[in-house]
């Protein structure tokens, strides 16, 4: 059975007080669908978002979870099903919309021409991370690792085509070496495995590491955006050590269904800017090493159209399949 919570509206439901007027919304359910299941960062943000819509608007907001295949699941029923009433919207990721399509046979949705860009919610680095006993400090001292033992220094990921396979892709491929990739179902078991030293490496996500590296049980060695998060001001990006322009993050964002129309798309959009900016749903996003949240629904168009291609170079010049 699917899980539905349903995120109240404030008391006797009126808007919040930040809320200078009422969102002229079409009547009924107003619903946010997640491909992941309850407690991941999709889900977690979607809740946020979602809760303070629901305090804007002064009605309820359902986030309906479907997880499954790396969240493709839902971006699959969102993308087939004919919406008939009420505002329903789908966080789309970075797997969803920019990566797996390209990688698995299964997947028949277009993730550019199905769905109406809305909002980005924004974007989380990912840490190169190792067990608290691996010696290596600094990328270089990974990169030496890998070329003295080719073909067997190990690099974890939360399956086959996460964005934590590709930024290890990414990183053979930049730096010329040869590693073993070894996917698992989730961060939490490829974490264990890391901790304990059955595997070396892993690009994982900033939201989910975050907690181990200051417990320092994982070493942050290098972050994977341009600029470093507020979070881990401490940490060098990968291109500050010399791979340049290398850029990976996990990226969320709203859409809509393909027939939403663009003065709504637009208006939902705005209400999202206002959510972003209020100063505890920064404190929180901070927290989780969010950033770039917010902008035009034009913007976050283009940015999904350029990180569609961007992966697409990467599967296939890494020649990733959905084998591993």
């Amino acid at each position: 059975m699917r899980r539905r919570d349903f995120i109240a509206a404030s008391a006797a439901g009126l808007a919040a007080p930040w809320a200078l007027a009422a969102t002229e919304l079409p009547k009924g359910i107003v619903k946010i669908y997640v491909g992941w299941a309850p407690g991941g960062g999709t889900d977690v943000f979607a809740r946020i978002v979602g809760q303070k819509l629901s305090e804007l608007w002064g009605r309820a907001v359902v986030v309906e979870n479907r997880p499954g295949a790396t969240g493709s699941l839902a971006a699959d029923f969102f993308a087939r099903t004919r919406f008939t009433e009420g505002v329903n919207l789908l966080m789309a990721h970075v797997n969803t919309h920019a990566i797996s399509p390209h990688i698995f046979k299964g997947i028949t949705y277009d993730p550019l021409k199905d769905f109406v860009p809305v909002a980005m919610v924004g974007a989380t680095p990912h840490i190169l991370v190792t067990s608290a006993r691996n010696s290596a400090a600094s990328i270089k001292e990974v990169v030496a690792q890998c070329r003295k033992n080719p073909g067997q220094i190990s690099f974890g990921s939360s399956g086959a085509g996460s964005v934590q396979h590709l930024a290890a892709a990414m990183f053979n491929m930049a730096a010329d070496v040869k590693s073993i990739h070894v996917p698992y179902k989730g961060s939490g078991p490829m974490q264990t495995d890391l901790i304990g030293g059955q595997i070396d490496y892993s690009f994982d996500t900033m939201t989910a590491a975050t907690a181990q590296v200051k417990a320092k049980r994982m070493t942050g060695i290098v972050q994977t955006r341009l600029q470093r998060a507020k979070g881990f001001l401490e940490l060098p990006t990968m291109d500050e050590q010399g791979f340049k322009g290398f850029d990976v993050s996990s990226w969320y964002g709203v859409v809509g269904p393909k027939d939403m129309s663009r003065d709504l798309a637009l208006q939902i959009n705005a209400d999202i800017n206002k959510v972003l900016a209020l100063p505890d749903v920064v404190t929180r996003f901070d927290g989780y090493g969010v950033e770039d949240g917010g902008g035009s629904v034009d913007k976050f168009a283009a940015f999904m159209a350029a990180e569609f291609k961007k992966w697409g170079d990467v599967v296939r010049t890494a020649k990733i399949t959905e084998e591993g």
